[in-house]
């Protein structure tokens, strides 16, 4: 049922298309926002309805060992940045992945799929990655969905600019 790829994919359309509608339309971001320069870097989980539609979506890359993993949220370098993971301060918990661009289409959620996405991605990360921890940037909405996960807030809330307020989690993988 979950589609995985990566490192080493290519996006396809569809698959940028689910992340667009999901994550950056409702913000009233351009078409374009929704590629990272690092997707070709990252492992890619991904779920499909019947007719081939990506659903919901997901990816994980590794935090460069010198990075603390503060980074824009937007294409380029030149937006706000997220906060730094303080775990990183610990190189005992390197290496580490991020997860970012999780999302479902209004249309399919409440049917586990992200629930399958993210096992897929943390299970996935320890394998190429050999990763010891996980860290994401939450919004609001979705920590109790990772809480139910087994991820666990790091820190104080935050707001991303034109995105809203967020908690950094983390989980022992």
């Amino acid at each position: 049922m979950v589609k995985l790829q990566g490192p080493g994919w290519v996006p396809t359309e569809a698959y940028y298309q689910c992340r667009y509608a999901i994550l950056r339309q409702p913000l009233g971001f351009d078409r374009g926002a929704e590629v990272l320069a690092d997707d070709s870097d990252a492992i890619h989980a991904y779920v499909e309805d019947v007719h081939g539609k990506v659903v919901c979506l997901g990816r994980a890359h590794l935090i460069p060992h010198d990075s603390d993993g503060s980074q824009s949220d937007f294409p380029g370098a030149s937006g706000p940045k997220t906060p730094a993971f303080s775990p990183l301060l610990d190189h005992g918990n390197r290496p580490a992945i991020q997860i970012r661009q999780m999302g479902t289409l209004q249309t399919s959620r409440r049917k586990g799929f992200a629930a399958l996405v993210l096992e897929a991605l943390e299970v996935e990360a320890k394998t190429a990655f050999n990763a010891k921890i996980g860290l994401l940037q939450a919004r609001d909405e979705a920590i109790p969905f990772y809480q139910a996960a087994g991820w666990v807030i790091i820190d104080r809330p935050y707001s991303i600019p034109n995105v809203g307020a967020h908690r950094s989690m983390m989980k022992v993988l």
